[in-house]
């Protein structure tokens, strides 16, 4: 086994190794959830920590990690005799980005289940790290059930495993590490809400650190063991007081004035919910115990406050986490109370990484850029002067209009892609998926995962007297087990190819354009879908954003898009077409969804409306789905846009149309369009 980097050798991060610290310290915290740019020592600094777990008691040849002196009723591997147990290191398990669901939870033995009714149970990742540090790399690329299981079994200490009516459940309580870099997806909210806390790290900007930083890891990489050996007697130090503090935790008071403080806190922030309050309570009860103190003090609520709320208060993934700490300070102060006075000594929570009063960064990173999704207006340079409608006058002498601001995002309809796919789990169009309806059973590709039970008894029946069946137990061989397949939601890549040409920037017009992409945007979101961003004006077309699981990156770039300049109609178009080539190489099974937003007017070049035509009917000839939302407005409409979705085989529909409540059928459409579309191209 590797060496692990000295926690203590970290250079820096001190909100992200405090927040870690203090889960060591009280698991009942929740877990942190470490959100950063890449090379930032996120994965780093959690491997490090298991170092520092203090041993735990298991009983002997337990799978389960059960403790000797109050074992587990329920165990699988029970019932157990309270006696002694031996020691061993707390585990730090990794979950895979690609796991399947029975390497987390564990698989039962089908055949031996329905044969012989015996639960034959091989345990999972969250068996492994019972007791331990279950630890998710990229948590934000997870699939959607595997999160939820993951979460679930967090949530309540426990894993269940359920496989047609037969049952196993076994303790899995854990500390719970997931690292993310926001450039590549976010969490959904709800998700967010169950880590305990949250850190945002950057790496330093200061080049003395930069160096130290450096200097240290290729000391390590030279040598492992003993750049490990310089440090022992730090780690020594912090492994000996976690062990204080958590003998300490249980003599900590937290009293009515810092519990006011807490709930007034989460009610000025309007943070849905009382998880927060319960994770507030516990972190700053564990901050008291890692300063060595028995009571709770108002710096401990400031501190939980800091670590506990910013993800919490997104309403929106365009949000940036974040507090304000001026509205903080006032609400501590005016909800204080005279047991929180601070020490009089000043120490206000010793020393050691983290020692109190640390106060994790709340604003963006800084350099981070539009790919890391931080704040959106503020990347936008200030060229024009707003117009009383919101929108940016052009600056005296220049052709190019500056970027208009977004209006109002709002719920749009349901946008799909016909047929029946195989990609990735999501929530937009028909697929294949591990989860969902069943529709039917097929014989297993490999390992057995969903029994169709009654497919199953239906093979295995006529060759009962065959294979001497003589008492009331089925004969089952595996020849005769059935895979149900099931029928789901995927998630797709919608491909947005927005006109930014002088015609589109019309007073409020592409205020309009903006909200309406942007309410697209919140949709794919919500949907798990890739995100994909092109625009065209002037003379040519250009990938505003490569496809990505960063919709708030996409929304970054919107909003500071500029306008003005002829229509190259075709020029976009075939951009989107080289864009999807190069993504059906990469994710063959993600389906895309291509939503041209246009007038549909195409201008420059010989012929544009014959180039734009051909362009679209090459997107069509390879079966792309589309929907072109007609940006046209005025009394006088020349129908270019509809003409468009015809040459796309797609459907077209009006920003007003859009919108959920004003568009009934607008799904069915898109399917009876592409339908007709796809019959008349075999007929041909």
């Amino acid at each position: 086994m590797s060496t692990p980097y000295p926690f203590t050798a970290l250079v820096g991060q001190d909100d992200l190794r405090l927040a870690l610290l203090l889960n060591a310290v009280s698991p009942a915290v929740g877990g942190v959830l470490v959100r950063g740019e890449k090379g930032t020592a996120k994965s780093t600094a959690v491997r490090a920590l298991s170092a520092l777990v203090p041993e735990v008691e298991v009983v002997a040849g337990c799978r389960f990690s059960c403790a000797p002196g109050a074992p587990d009723p329920a165990c699988p591997d029970g019932p157990h005799e309270t006696g002694p147990g031996t020691s061993r290191a707390a585990r730090m398990v990794e979950l895979p980005v690609g796991a399947s669901e029975d390497r987390l939870v564990g698989a039962l033995d089908i055949e031996r289940a329905l044969a012989e009714g015996v639960k034959a149970f091989e345990p999972g990742l969250l068996a492994d790290a019972h007791r331990g540090i279950l630890y998710v790399d990229e948590v934000n690329l997870l699939h959607d059930h595997l999160v939820d299981l993951l979460l679930d079994a967090a949530a309540m200490g426990a894993s269940y495993v359920e496989r047609e009516g037969v049952s196993v459940r076994h303790a899995a309580r854990f500390l719970l590490v997931g690292t993310m870099n926001p450039e590549e997806g976010e969490l959904r909210p709800q998700l967010l809400d169950r880590f305990g806390l949250t850190v945002e790290v950057a790496a330093s900007r200061e080049p003395d650190q930069r160096v130290e930083v450096v200097k240290r890891r290729l000391a390590y990489d030279d040598d492992p063991e003993g750049f490990a050996g310089k440090w022992e007697q730090e780690e020594s130090a912090v492994r000996a007081r976690i062990v204080a503090a958590r003998d300490l935790l249980p003599s900590v008071r937290l009293g009515d004035a810092a519990l006011r403080q807490i709930a007034a806190t989460c009610a000025a922030f309007e943070v849905d919910g009382m998880r927060a309050d319960i994770v507030m309570a516990r972190t700053a009860t564990a901050l008291a115990a890692w300063a060595g103190r028995t009571d709770v003090l108002a710096e401990d609520v400031r501190q939980a406050a800091l670590l506990a709320l910013p993800h919490r208060r997104r309403r929106n993934p365009f949000d940036a986490p974040g507090l304000d700490e001026d509205k903080l300070d006032d609400t501590l102060e005016e909800f204080g109370g005279q047991d929180d006075e601070p020490d009089p000594d000043g120490d206000g929570g010793g020393d050691g990484p983290g020692g109190g009063g640390g106060q994790p960064p709340q604003d963006a990173p800084e350099g981070s850029g539009p790919d890391a999704g931080g704040d959106q207006a503020a990347d936008i340079p200030a060229q024009g002067e707003p117009s009383e409608s919101g929108e940016q006058k052009a600056p005296a002498g220049g052709g190019e209009q500056t970027a208009a601001r977004a209006s109002e995002p709002f719920r749009t309809k349901m946008l799909s892609v016909p047929g029946l796919g195989e990609g990735a789990a999501g929530r937009r169009s028909r697929a294949r998926t591990e989860h969902g309806r069943t529709t039917g059973a097929r014989r297993p590709r490999g390992a057995l995962t969903k029994l169709h039970l009654a497919a199953t008894v239906q093979a295995a029946a006529p060759h009962q007297r065959a294979r001497g069946r003589s008492g009331p137990g089925l004969v089952v061989r595996r020849d005769d087990l059935r895979q149900a397949t099931r029928e789901g939601r995927e998630g797709n890549l919608v491909l947005f190819v927005v006109d930014a040409s002088g015609s589109m920037a019309a007073r409020q017009r592409m205020s309009a354009v903006k909200g309406a992409v942007l309410s697209l945007l919140l949709d794919a979101y919500q949907r798990r879908d890739k995100v994909g961003l092109v625009t065209f004006r002037g003379s040519s077309a250009d990938v505003a954003l490569p496809p990505t699981s960063s919709v708030d990156a996409a929304a970054v770039r919107l909003e500071s898009l500029p306008t003005g300049g002829r229509t190259p109609l075709s020029a976009g178009l075939l951009k989107a077409h080289d864009v999807l080539r190069v993504e059906r190489l990469r994710d063959p099974a993600r389906r895309p969804l291509v939503v041209v937003v246009t007038d549909g007017r195409a201008t420059g070049g010989p012929e544009p409306v014959a180039l734009a035509g051909r362009a679209a009917r090459l997107l069509a000839a390879e079966g792309t789905a589309s929907v072109v939302v007609d940006c046209e407005s005025g009394p006088v409409r020349l129908g270019l846009a509809g003409q468009l979705a015809g040459e796309l085989g797609g459907t077209a529909v009006t920003l007003d149309e859009l919108r959920a409540d004003s568009i009934a059928g607008l799904v069915k459409e898109v399917r009876q369009t592409q339908g007709l579309q796809s019959n008349s191209r075999r007929v041909a």
